[in-house]
């Protein structure tokens, strides 16, 4: 067993590095600021404080080398009055803050010795910070990647969301099946947001409209209900550029406190409960992201979204610094600019109701021509298509939307209307291409098409890889790219080397920067330079070394929190993503099926004892994939505790895989996972982070493996299975799995 000094030694080895030596004088400051935050804003000494309080006096000590960060940005962007980029997306998965705001403000290193000289394990206070789950994966970490690579960028930008009370589930495996948990993760309070009730905006739902003039051009919204708007903002730091943006979260309260005519009447209850009903908005996320569902709760969050983001959108276009140097600011009096100061991408089609919500703004609020609003709203608005599932696609039912928000409704029939003349212009006389291009479906009851609507409204639209933008072209979208090729682009997803290489993966990082410097953090084309060390032994050693550091954490983890033994000298085999059909997880667990046969048959065949790890949730009503869960645990105890098998074949299920697990299990990887079926994955962003960490990929051609494989030369990724044309013909003669 390890001396005490010898296990202090290995943790300090992990938290403080040569290259950046922290200044006393910084660390000084750092220790008197976390002392007076443990005092003064938790009240609490040294003998009572736990280790959540420690994570907690640091947090707030990091958050003040944010704020004063963040207030001079938004002063700047005031000051400067540029064109900003709005991102509005449902979901973001934005993990834990605290390690990653230490590294993007440098001050990383002074902070693990000041940590240390007080003796305290930064490890462990890291661990009681909760993820921020706000998402349900690849979209949602995205928007968070987004965000992180704006900033760095210094581009002036906000991310609006919802402030989900609970998050994605907690998975928690009982008797080999998942069972879900709420995830309250704002239980304990967040240190990172920073509320902002003088942005409260009110909210609309139900109710009817009036036209306010004889033309009908202009209309009021009347017997509505109400649910007011309130803004969290959380500060998103660029890597070393002093740049801090924002993330403003949404969250849904009544505007009244009580109905006093129910306490009149003795029914505290009742009241109690129509309160809810108003704040139930924001209560939860919804977990199936492959999935629609036409749910009233779900049309009116992303109502809730975009109605409040617009309208503080508009504010703030409204709001000017003033020529007259003894007046602060002044008012823009007209829209004529909107699309040169602001620019709103579209998350998937979760946010589409953006459209005719800024149509409704601009026409009902701002007494605005149909015409000139529709202007605005057009080179405005951008759409990010996220998916090649149909039955992923967004389609609300008109009873629905005709009842929620009439209004929006009208709006979208005359943008149809006037879309239809468009098609007729081109294609006189063909009904079904005008059947085809209307945003209004009514095959099966009438519905809104919101991909289509997005389209519409558009002035650019883009898939998120290079096969997925093409196959939106050739299949689900070939008629809108027949009618306006010009708005389809592509932009390939991406990830943040901040914290999936140089966060998660400190000993790898050093190793890079130790032979081609730092310009890699924020151009990881400059990773191009490693080419020339790759026969010098002595460096590649160094990455195995670190590789085989990163796998011996995750096998103390495994132990640790799920009771599961594995050695080290294993290859680690890794597949974790949502459980999804399309993604193959079953595949993979009929190919470990065939392994574990194989070596019942064959005891002494010589193989390369491989340690398989599969992750993720399974939406709750999904009742394949929670079967696949079933299956893959199954699997692991039969293997796991079979003697005649031993160490050459083990099976672990990750139970409630997160960003912060992710963060241990990439760096650890031997060989990456990327199997999903030609034409079903739009990029993935998965593969790209196990590609930075030095895992080797086995996948199909699908999403971006595509692009991966360009970069990193045919023989250094496994590529099996179908292509997307044979994917395609198969399909063309009948093919049905099912």
């Amino acid at each position: 067993m390890a001396s005490k000094d010898s296990t202090d030694g290995e943790k300090m080895k992990t938290q403080i590095t040569i290259r950046h030596l922290p200044s006393l004088e910084n660390v000084a400051e750092i220790k008197q600021s976390f002392n007076r935050h443990l005092h003064y804003t938790l009240a609490k000494d040294r003998n009572v404080a736990t280790q959540r309080d420690h994570m907690v006096a640091l947090s707030h000590t990091v958050r003040d080398h944010l704020f004063s960060r963040w207030i001079r940005t938004q002063q700047a962007y005031f000051d400067q009055d540029p064109k900003r980029v709005y991102y509005l997306s449902m979901e973001y998965m934005h993990g834990r803050t605290l390690t990653n705001a230490m590294i993007n403000l440098g001050i990383k290193d002074q902070c693990d010795e000041a940590m240390y000289q007080l003796g305290l394990d930064m490890e462990e206070m890291q661990e009681k910070e909760v993820d921020a789950g706000l998402g349900n994966g690849g979209l949602g970490r995205l928007a968070s990647c987004f965000l992180d690579s704006m900033a760095t960028l210094a581009l002036p930008a906000y991310g609006y969301g919802i402030r989900y009370e609970y998050g994605i589930f907690r998975q928690k495996v009982v008797n080999d099946r998942q069972v879900e948990f709420p995830d309250d993760w704002l239980a304990n309070g967040n240190p990172w947001e920073q509320a902002r009730p003088e942005y409260k905006v009110e909210v609309k739902f139900y109710g009817r409209p009036e036209p306010i003039d004889e033309a009908c051009l202009h209309w009021k919204w009347v017997d509505t209900q109400t649910v007011v708007a309130l803004a969290y903002d959380y500060p998103i730091p660029g890597y070393g550029n002093g740049v801090v943006n924002t993330m403003r979260l949404w969250s849904a309260k009544s505007p009244v406190s009580f109905d006093l005519s129910y306490f009149n009447h003795g029914d505290y209850i009742q009241a109690v409960c129509d309160r809810n009903l108003a704040e139930n908005i924001t209560r939860v996320l919804y977990p199936n992201d492959n999935f629609f569902e036409g749910k009233e709760l779900r049309l009116k969050q992303e109502y809730f979204l975009v109605s409040a983001s617009l309208q503080d959108i508009m504010r703030r276009y409204k709001k000017l610094k003033a020529k007259d140097a003894s007046i602060a600011q002044e008012a823009r009096k007209t829209f004529d600019e909107f699309p040169n100061y602001v620019a709103i991408q579209l998350n998937d089609t979760h946010p589409s109701l953006a459209v005719p919500e800024l149509m409704r703004l601009l026409m009902d609020a701002e007494n605005i021509g149909w015409d000139e609003a529709w202007a605005i709203v057009t080179r405005t608005v951008a759409y990010t298509n996220h998916t090649l599932l149909p039955e992923a696609l967004e389609r609300w039912p008109v009873e629905l939307l005709d009842k929620l928000l009439p209004r929006h409704l009208m709006i979208i029939y005359e943008i149809n209307a006037r879309h239809l003349k468009e098609v007729e212009k081109r294609w006189p006389g063909n009904m079904d291409m005008m059947r085809r291009l209307s945003i209004v479906e009514e095959d099966g009851g009438k519905r809104i098409n919101m991909a289509y609507l997005s389209i519409v409204a558009s002035h650019a639209v883009n898939g998120v890889a290079a096969i997925h933008s093409e196959l939106l072209k050739a299949t689900m979208f070939k008629d809108f790219f027949e009618l306006s090729p010009e708005k389809f682009q592509n932009k390939t997803n991406g990830i943040t080397p901040r914290r999936w290489l140089l966060m998660c993966n400190p000993a790898l990082s050093e190793l890079i920067s130790d032979k081609i410097g730092e310009e890699w953090v924020t151009d990881l084309y400059k990773l191009a330079k490693l080419k020339e060390y790759a026969d010098n032994r002595s460096f590649v050693q160094a990455i195995a070394d670190a590789k085989a550091d990163n796998k011996r954490r995750l096998v103390s983890y495994l132990e640790k929190n799920l009771g599961v033994v594995v050695p080290v000298d294993s290859m680690f085999d890794v597949q974790v993503k949502r459980i999804h059909e399309y993604k193959r997880q079953l595949m993979n667990a009929l190919h470990i099926i065939t392994l574990y046969n194989r070596l019942k048959e064959q005891p002494e065949l010589p193989v390369t004892p491989r340690v398989i790890m599969i992750g993720g949730k399974a939406a709750p009503g999904y009742h394949t994939a929670k079967e696949i869960i079933h299956l893959i645990c199954r699997l692991s105890k039969v293997i796991n505790s079979d003697p005649e098998i031993g160490d050459k074949l083990k099976v672990v299920y990750l139970e409630n895989y997160r960003v912060s697990l992710a963060e241990k299990v990439i760096p650890a990887t031997d060989l990456s996972e990327q199997i999903s079926l030609a034409s079903t994955e739009a990029s993935g962003t998965g593969n790209m982070k196990f590609q930075a960490n030095g895992a080797l990929t086995i996948g199909t051609l699908d999403g971006a493996n595509v692009e991966m494989r360009e970069e990193m030369g045919d023989e250094n990724i496994f590529v099996f299975g179908m292509t997307v044309d044979d994917v395609t013909a198969l399909r063309k003669k009948g093919y049905k799995p099912m």
